[in-house]
């Protein structure tokens, strides 16, 4: 998420008109998730904000995205990014081993840093229309493809293997708290229309990911682009 909500200032974002046909379902959804939200887990990220270290919450943040990256390897090899797949082995590794099981994070300071692939993206350079937008109980932003995608996505992600029921909840809720609690200072930026601008920030950014950032012309330095900001409930 906090890619949404930074990626809608990243040069480059290609405008398109969304694909929304099923608006109105959406938005009971969102709101749903949107309730769920502002009274269970925007409070729980809060107090996790406050009483635990910027240092600790990075390292969390590090140990998951170095899970991530077999992921990308995975993905970058579908997508014959031999280069790509390099990298993000070479990161597992160092950050593994060197890295303290990924809580630390060299590769980056050697300046290994690789694109992030998953299964959505794969199937976008495939050819795999986007389909419509959706917004799924509790996941959020998706489309048809991403959708679809989902389940190679959880296959491939080393917590899904934990065996232990509890533990793996545990790491999962541990995870999603870290990542809600990343997005406190960013949400306070926008306005506006939560789901108009949550929907074309993720449709925006997950084109930007398929075609590896290389769009046409910025619409952010056009005169006649028009934006809907959004925000999150406070």
């Amino acid at each position: 998420m906090g890619a949404l909500l930074t990626g809608c200032a990243s040069q480059g974002a290609q405008q398109e008109k969304p694909v929304d046909p099923w608006e109105g379902f959406n938005r009971k959804v969102f709101a749903f998730n949107d309730t769920l939200d502002r009274y269970a887990l925007k409070p729980v990220a809060k107090g996790y904000d406050t009483i635990t270290p910027d240092p600790i919450q990075t390292g969390v943040g590090n140990f998951f995205s170095n899970l991530g990256e077999l992921r990308t390897v995975l993905n970058s090899v579908l997508q014959w990014k031999w280069n790509n797949a390099g990298i993000a082995s070479g990161r597992f590794l160092v950050n593994t081993t060197l890295g303290l099981g990924g809580v630390l994070d060299p590769a980056s300071r050697m300046e290994w840093m690789a694109r992030e692939e998953d299964f959505g993206q794969t199937l976008g350079v495939w050819g795999v229309a986007e389909g419509p937008y959706v917004v799924l109980p509790l996941l959020g932003s998706s489309t048809v493809r991403d959708t679809s995608a989902l389940p190679v996505d959880w296959y491939t992600y080393p917590l899904t293997y934990v065996e232990e029921d509890s533990v793996r909840y545990a790491i999962r809720a541990l995870q999603l708290v870290n990542v809600r609690a990343s997005l406190l200072e960013q949400e306070k930026l926008i306005s506006g229309d939560r789901y108009v601008f949550l929907r074309d920030t993720y449709l925006q950014l997950r084109r930007f990911e398929v075609n590896d950032g290389r769009t046409g012309d910025d619409p952010f330095a056009s005169d006649d682009f028009d934006f809907n900001d959004s925000d999150f409930a406070d």
